[in-house]
């Protein structure tokens, strides 16, 4: 249930939070790149080798890559700081990218390409997690306070601001690969990562204070430990294999009707209802709860997603993949609400990681899964994937939904985690 009264937490009010500013432009730039890297790697292999698979799959070694090395990032955040582990990060990452572009033009092996995707995809900066921990750590619930109002109103930013990223860095890194140099995407995606990660770095103000183990008896535990943080990350691997199976599945449908240049717009529209989606819930002032919000979207997301392989026209996959988008920002931003009441402050950018993480891999999954089945069953196979990954999440959502409320007062999260004061979730 939600109202719009006037005196809402909107926008203008989270924008005019002290210092946002100083993080968010900065990283905006850093995080850009994420959304090149992928693109970029299959137009440079594929140019090199002449080969869509090879492509995709030195691709994907580096999708995998950052979604098992990512939480491991985001711990050591929490532990020693975001400037520490950046630092370093944006230049590894520049060097890795450096040497994956040099190897794929002298025409190096296959197996060599791999080796270098490896740490190109281990030292993507995780710049978004670490923006939604500064506003966690700025707006989120403390012994002191409780959680701003504008919590949800933040997550709903970040959700917009990442679908805009992966609907603008495509486009430039083709833009860059097809008009200057097929290596000209990567190029400029390491730049940015370099030059937009260390001024995010530069802004030591805003970032949230590290948090040691302080004893042998009190150690630093993994926000993996935590139950709930589990079940969401299931439920954004389901959401993850949308996005792969959307974008596999509406270009192999765009070159199975013979009108491969639709496939531009329908995933635009697609894209476009996931950020009209999050501007509403950032407009929205909620009376539910956020665990309510996650499940009932989580809901209405694998009900529109069940109807995909069974449309075989333009204008309505167009529709429906329009209300797909308008149910996946709800989801999120709900998961990602749901972090602050559930891990403490010494845990939370690695469990922002986890999530981004999971969704990383469930597109990565699901591209392959819905390709494969486009290849020998036609394009509308390939829709059954988001149907399946989403279903498979829906039930393990509600069987375990218990596990996404706040602990009780003074009952320990997760051993090493601390405690945590209740918090309203439903």
């Amino acid at each position: 249930m939600a109202t719009t009264v006037s005196d809402r937490p909107g926008y203008g009010q989270l924008l005019r939070t002290p210092g946002a500013w100083t993080f968010l432009l900065p990283g905006f730039a850093a995080r850009q790149p994420f959304a090149m890297l992928t693109i970029g790697i299959v137009l440079l292999v594929q140019h090199t080798t002449g080969s869509y698979g090879s492509a995709g799959a030195v691709a994907a070694v580096s999708g995998v890559s950052m979604a098992l090395f990512a939480p491991q990032s985001g711990k050591l955040a929490d532990r020693f700081g975001q400037r520490a582990v950046l630092l370093p990060g944006v230049l590894l990452h520049a060097l890795s990218v450096s040497a994956l572009t040099v190897l794929a033009l002298a025409d190096a092996p296959l197996w060599a390409l791999f080796a270098a995707a490896v740490p190109t995809g281990a030292s993507i900066p995780q710049v978004g997690p670490m923006v939604r921990a500064r506003w966690a750590a700025m707006l989120g619930a403390t012994p002191d306070r409780p959680a701003s109002p504008l919590m949800s109103t933040a997550a709903a930013f970040e959700s917009v601001t990442d679908e805009f990223t992966f609907v603008l860095g495509p486009v430039i890194a083709t833009a860059l690969c097809t008009g200057v140099h097929p290596a000209a995407g990567l190029v400029t995606e390491a730049a940015l990562t370099l030059i937009g990660g260390l001024l995010f770095a530069a802004q030591r103000a805003t970032q949230p204070a590290p948090r040691p183990a302080a004893t042998a008896a009190e150690p630093h535990a993994s926000a993996l430990s935590v139950p709930g943080v589990r079940v969401l990350i299931v439920a954004f691997l389901g959401i993850g294999a949308v996005f792969g199976g959307m974008q596999v599945s509406l270009t192999a449908f765009s070159e199975e009707i013979g009108h491969p240049g639709v496939n531009g717009v329908l995933y635009g529209i697609f894209a476009a209802g996931n950020m009209l989606a999050g501007i509403a819930c950032g407009a929205i002032a909620w009376k539910s709860g956020p665990r309510r919000r996650l499940i009932v979207g989580y809901v209405a997301l694998t009900l529109t997603a069940s109807g995909l392989w069974a449309v075989h026209s333009v204008p309505l996959l167009a529709g429906l993949g329009l209300l797909v988008g308008l149910c996946i920002a709800p989801a999120l931003i709900s998961g990602y609400t749901l972090v602050d009441s559930l891990v403490p402050a010494t845990a939370r950018t690695e469990a922002f990681t986890w999530l981004t993480g999971a969704v990383a891999l469930g597109q990565a999954a699901a591209v392959t899964a819905a390709g494969q089945l486009a290849d020998a069953h036609g394009a509308s196979t390939g829709f059954l994937v988001p149907l399946a990954g989403t279903a498979l999440a829906l039930v393990t959502l509600l069987a375990l939904r218990s596990r996404l409320a706040p602990p009780s007062a003074g009952r320990t999260v997760a051993r090493g985690i601390g405690h945590r004061e209740p918090v309203t979730v439903d």
